[in-house]
């Protein structure tokens, strides 16, 4: 009975505030008084999950014992995974056409043959599979053994298992073309779609956070992904993490946002067409 009582109520204010700053400072994630209700609905099932007893309870538990897997499991119930094959194919189209060609043709020139490109903010995987689909179309033209791959990271780590599994239902591949879907999946029992293993052996799944001050790679990327994730983030939040990503792009990079989204200007960031931007030197 006492339990019913509890999952009628609501966050009161004060535990709403302390976990809407704590969700800011710890994700970016800004979340307006209109997302109490949704917060509540799926705090409710963190609660439970935890077999914890009230809202209380779980403020208590993340005040005193921030872990990264509990923060984990709070970024798996308060962020949205909605993601599927192929969306939003122009961006895809648009390494075939442009940035592939632009990069291929300047690192021979190098004499270098590694390519990196990173999907950052990955989700479930599909948007990491469709770039490694792409490399490996476009690259079937081109006689050099480029290094091509992809680095794909969330903070879920529950998403980047299903990422790794890569087993996907029938309907998130509905909007793949048909050639693609038969080079690179497979078809289980089940009547689910794995990723094909020459192709799983392309991208590397981590689980890293776009808050973290500083960002540890070795070498500058070519292409960066951050699609419809900055949605969820305020403007000076935004602002910081372009910096960053524009410290990690190679000059002539290209940084591919969400088709909802726009950036701000910024110096050494071109607009090249909707939702990609282009890192020029300053």
């Amino acid at each position: 009975m006492g339990h019913q009582v509890l999952f009628d109520s609501e966050l009161t204010d004060s535990q709403f505030l302390s976990l809407k700053v704590l969700i800011h400072q710890k994700f970016g994630i800004s979340l307006s008084e209109s997302k109490r209700l949704l917060l509540t609905n799926r705090l409710r099932k963190m609660v439970t999950g935890l077999g914890l007893t009230s809202f209380e309870e779980l403020c208590q538990k993340i005040r005193q014992n921030a872990s990264a897997e509990l923060l984990s499991e709070l970024v798996n119930h308060v962020s949205t995974n909605h993601t599927y094959f192929f969306r939003e194919p122009a961006h895809f189209e648009f390494l075939m056409r442009v940035a592939m060609p632009e990069w291929i043709g300047k690192l021979l020139q190098k004499n270098d043959l590694d390519l990196r490109f990173w999907s950052a903010g990955c989700s479930s995987g599909e948007e990491a599979w469709c770039i490694a689909m792409a490399q490996n179309e476009y690259l079937k033209q081109v006689p050099n053994q480029f290094r091509a791959g992809v680095l794909a990271t969330d903070l879920s780590s529950k998403v980047l298992e299903l990422a790794s599994n890569a087993v996907y239902p029938k309907e998130s591949i509905r909007d793949l073309p048909a050639k693609w879907k038969d080079t690179y999946l497979e078809m289980l029992n089940s009547g689910e779609f794995r990723v094909r293993e020459f192709l799983r052996r392309e991208v590397v799944f981590r689980r890293f956070n776009l808050m973290n001050s500083q960002f540890p790679f070795k070498k500058a990327f070519h292409v960066i992904f951050c699609r419809n994730v900055m949605i969820y983030f305020d403007a000076e939040t935004k602002r910081e993490l372009v910096k960053k990503f524009l410290d990690n792009l190679e000059v002539g990079g290209y940084l591919i946002i969400g088709h909802s989204e726009s950036l701000d200007r910024q110096d050494c960031l071109q607009y090249v067409c909707p939702s990609v931007y282009k890192k020029v030197g300053a």
